[in-house]
């Protein structure tokens, strides 16, 4: 079990410990709901963990087969819906990969992406679309 401790320091911002390690993260409300945008809001933080958890799992299973992903990227786009309530609607994934990779690679990292456990967390009430390009 991992412990984060998150401390509220004035004007909508907080920091966040974390025990292990003692990297810190700073958050800040959105601009268009009252903050500054000075750092990551709490729901940028969603979109962010998927696209890394993303990543890591498929370098993760790209070792195992000696597919090295350096250089992959993953980008999001949070979409906020406020009907009925305000939330994450939607998580627009595109993840870019090597071209050089083969369909059976392809298939393997694709695979793997969508086992990653943000992904498998999220509510079946946040759209998910995944596109993989290879580039």
């Amino acid at each position: 079990m991992t412990s984060i401790t998150v401390e509220y320091t004035g004007d909508f911002h907080c920091r966040a410990v974390h025990g292990p390690s003692r990297s810190e993260l700073l958050t800040d409300l959105p601009v268009d709901n009252g903050g500054q945008g000075d750092y990551f809001s709490p729901t940028d933080l969603i979109p962010t963990a998927l696209a890394t958890c993303i990543l890591t799992i498929m370098a993760k299973v790209g070792d195992r087969f000696g597919v090295p992903l350096e250089g992959a990227r993953c980008e999001v786009k949070k979409v906020m819906v406020s009907d009925p309530e305000r939330r994450i609607g939607t998580i627009r994934t595109v993840v870019r990969l090597p071209a050089a990779l083969t369909d059976k690679q392809r298939t393997v990292l694709e695979r793997a992406a969508l086992t990653c456990p943000v992904h498998r967390s999220l509510s079946d009430r946040v759209e998910l679309p995944i596109e993989f390009r290879y580039e």
